[in-house]
């Protein structure tokens, strides 16, 4: 559960960071598995993403998320951010490592510490892989996410979201 929750506040990773952005996700169906380290593979949620996405995730976050520091640099064929972000009550301080061709595959090794503990937790470190699955399915509209056990959210409606089943 921790993996999970720390994923889902990074998910939108490749959409908050501003500095040098990250080449964008190819439009479909994508499958985020969130573990954590050594771990067994943990949950799996699956994103529609359009050509959009990354941009109004950028726009969303601004307001749900107020950073004092948001870095991304380039290492070869990696990326890394580091960030240091307000989330409620809590600052979380992550460090991320994202590599991956972002059209069928990319995987972010995520570490956040969290003061106050944020739901309970510290620190947190989780992977999360995700893989191109191919085109939406019917009746998934962009940026629905089916989180695992089946409800579902649409980022672009964040700001008055609720789980549909």
């Amino acid at each position: 559960m921790r993996a999970l929750i720390l994923a889902l506040l990074v998910a939108a990773l490749p959409a908050t960071v501003t500095a040098a952005d990250l080449p964008k996700r190819k439009s479909g169906l994508w499958e985020i598995t969130t573990s954590e380290p050594g771990g067994p593979p943990g949950p799996i949620a699956t994103m529609c993403i359009d050509e959009k996405l990354d941009d109004m995730a950028k726009q969303l976050s601004a307001g749900a998320v107020t950073c004092t520091r948001q870095e991304l640099r380039r290492d070869g064929d990696r990326y890394i951010s580091d960030s240091v972000c307000k989330i409620g009550d809590s600052t979380a301080t992550t460090h991320a490592v994202i590599s991956g061709d972002f059209e069928s595959t990319y995987q972010a090794d995520i570490q956040a510490r969290y003061s106050p503990p944020l739901m309970g937790m510290t620190e947190g470190r989780s992977v999360m892989n995700a893989k191109w699955l191919g085109p939406c399915r019917a009746g998934q509209r962009p940026g629905d996410i089916v989180m695992p056990g089946g409800s579902t959210i649409n980022i672009y409606d964040a700001p008055r979201n609720a789980p549909r089943q």
